[in-house]
């Protein structure tokens, strides 16, 4: 097991701006539905926190294990 110590600070940030994103894809989702046209601009943004967080997620994952890799040998 990884010890709390090798935890990254990255890893939470990049979870909440995944959920952030997903919750603001959700909101365009449903102001389409009920016929909101002119959504702020603020909002359309917020939507692309989802993409991005899984980015920097994905990424951070991939660094931490090849760390972790290179320790092991």
């Amino acid at each position: 097991m990884a010890s709390s110590s090798s935890r990254s600070p990255v890893m939470p940030l990049a979870m909440g701006m995944f959920g952030l994103g997903l919750i603001a894809v959700v909101v365009v989702f449903g102001a389409f539905a009920t016929g909101v046209e002119d959504l702020p601009l603020w909002l359309n943004l917020a939507t692309l926190l989802a993409p991005a967080g899984l980015i920097i997620g994905v990424v951070t994952s991939i660094a931490r294990t090849r760390r972790a890799s290179r320790g092991t040998r």
